[in-house]
C-alpha cells in the first residue's frame, strides 16, 4: 500500500508523539486510540454480545486488560445504552480495569480517587504488548466508568502473568494472550482478598491469542 513505517526506541506513547509531531498539519488522519470513532462502536457490540448471550442478565463482574481502555469503555458505553433504552432494567456490573505492576497508571490513580492518571515515566519491558501504555489519551473515562460502575483496578506482576499462560494452557488446552493471563491473576488475586465472591457471575474476556505474542514469550 505504499506505507511508511518507522522504527521507535520507546513505548507505545513514544511512537504516538512523534506520529503527532509529524501531522502537525492535520494532514494525515489520526487512528490513535480515542482519537477516531470507530475502534469504540466496534468494540462496544462486546457488552451487547454479552449481554445478549447471557439473556439479558449481566454479570456482577467483566474483568477487562487495561492499556488504552477502548474495550473497557466500550462495554460500558453499550450498558449504558441498553439501559437508556430500556432493554435492561438497571446495571449490576462492576467493571474492573488489569494492570502490570510495571505500568499501572489507572490503578495508581484508583486507588487516590483520582479522576485522571498520572504518566509512567519508565514502563517496564513486558510481554504484554498492550499493556504497556505510560498514560491512556482516555484515562479519565476509563476511570469514570470504574467509578460509575463501583468497580475497581487491580495490578499484577509480570512472572504471575508468564506462569498464569503455562496454567491455563496446561489444564484448559488454549494458549491466551499475556493480557487475558493477567485477568486470570487479578481474578485470583480479588477472590482471595474478597473484593470478589465466587458466586458471583463473572466474565473474564480474554482479548488474543498466544500465538500472536511467541517472540515475546520464548
Amino acid at each position: 500500500m505504499g506505507a511508511e513505517v518507522v522504527q521507535v526506541d520507546g513505548s507505545i506513547r513514544d511512537a504516538g508523539l512523534l506520529m503527532q509531531q509529524e501531522n502537525k498539519d492535520h494532514l494525515m488522519w489520526d487512528l490513535s486510540t480515542m482519537k477516531e470513532p470507530f475502534r469504540l462502536e466496534g468494540k462496544k457490540t462486546m457488552g451487547y454480545e454479552i449481554a445478549e448471550q447471557l439473556n439479558w442478565q449481566l454479570p456482577d463482574v467483566i474483568l477487562y486488560p487495561t492499556g488504552g481502555g477502548t474495550g473497557l469503555i466500550g462495554i460500558w458505553k453499550a450498558f449504558q445504552e441498553m439501559l437508556q433504552m430500556g432493554w435492561i432494567s438497571y446495571i449490576p456490573t462492576r467493571m474492573v480495569a488489569v494492570q502490570l505492576a510495571g505500568c499501572d497508571p489507572i490503578v495508581k490513580a484508583y486507588e487516590a480517587s483520582n479522576e485522571v492518571s498520572q504518566l509512567c515515566e519508565e514502563p517496564l519491558p513486558t510481554a504484554a504488548n498492550g499493556l504497556r501504555v505510560p498514560k491512556a489519551f482516555a484515562d479519565k473515562l476509563i476511570l469514570d466508568a470504574i467509578y460509575q460502575s463501583e468497580g475497581f483496578a487491580v495490578r499484577v506482576s509480570e512472572n504471575d502473568m508468564l506462569q498464569m499462560i503455562k496454567k491455563i494452557a496446561e489444564s484448559e488446552g488454549h494458549f491466551i494472550s499475556p493480557e487475558g493471563a493477567a485477568l486470570f491473576c487479578g481474578l485470583q488475586q480479588s477472590l482471595e482478598n474478597g473484593h470478589i465472591r465466587r458466586n458471583e457471575k463473572i466474565v473474564v474476556i480474554n482479548t488474543g491469542s498466544g500465538y500472536k505474542y511467541v517472540e515475546n514469550l520464548w
